[in-house]
């Protein structure tokens, strides 16, 4: 759906229903869970090269050279490698993340619909939609830097567009980057305070599994990320688009 058309369904579209997307995502996750399950530990795994990329290196010099970790100022290597090294690894950290919410949203409304397509994890990794979350994530680095230099008020009003990206990406790929921000901005202002109770509520509760030894927050995680499908749906829906 070409930008325009989009923003004037999103415009047109009535305030969405707390309640029913409330009620529908419970239902919906009981069909998911397994995949949201399986999200989240890939999301585990993908941290893991990251964190490899950031120390490794650090390690390595403190093998080779003992001598410098011995002294009592810090070497000067360290912070600039840091300083270079965790901003790539929160970028690509993220750029993973987006796209294993995208393909999740992809799954729940495949079995929202009855749509006989495979659980495809890695549906969006491809070329043009790794580009597209690459820079959605600097665009969200760079929000939530501007968020949080608003004594960190902002972040409570960024939470709302930011939780509706993935959607976007995962039901309007032909739509850029910025064009994918703005979408999330105009919907999730819209109906802020709808998005905002069901990112918190949703939240809350879907940390109930830390209550199971802690491990069941790997399998209730995910309940989540089903509220940002559900708003898509009720706001601009699917009846255009395959």
């Amino acid at each position: 759906m070409p930008y325009t058309t989009l923003s004037n369904t999103i415009k047109e579209s009535n305030p969405l229903d707390f309640g029913a997307i409330f009620s529908k995502s419970i239902e919906l996750f009981k069909d998911v869970w397994l995949q949201g399950f399986v999200v989240v530990i890939l999301n585990l795994v993908t941290i893991i090269p990251f964190y490899v990329l950031v120390y490794v290196p650090l390690l390595i010099a403190g093998v080779s050279d003992p001598e410098m970790l011995e002294g009592e100022q810090v070497p000067l290597v360290f912070p600039i490698s840091m300083a270079i090294l965790m901003p790539l690894m929160f970028l690509g950290i993220m750029t993973v993340s987006l796209l294993l919410n995208a393909a999740f949203l992809r799954i729940c409304k495949n079995k929202d619909l009855d749509l006989s397509l495979t659980d495809d994890y890695f549906y969006y990794f491809k070329k043009p939609y790794i580009l597209k979350s690459l820079l959605l994530s600097l665009i969200m680095l760079g929000l939530m830097l501007l968020g949080m230099l608003a004594c960190g008020v902002g972040i409570f009003y960024l939470i709302v567009p930011i939780s509706l990206i993935p959607a976007f990406l995962a039901f309007d790929g032909e739509l850029t980057a910025m064009e994918i921000v703005k979408s999330s901005f105009l919907l999730g202002n819209k109906n802020w305070l709808v998005v905002f109770g069901l990112t918190i509520i949703m939240g809350l509760v879907a940390e109930l599994g830390l209550f199971l030894c802690f491990v069941g927050v790997l399998f209730t995680a995910m309940l989540a990320k089903v509220p940002a499908y559900f708003i898509y749906k009720d706001a601009i829906g699917f009846s255009s688009r395959p």
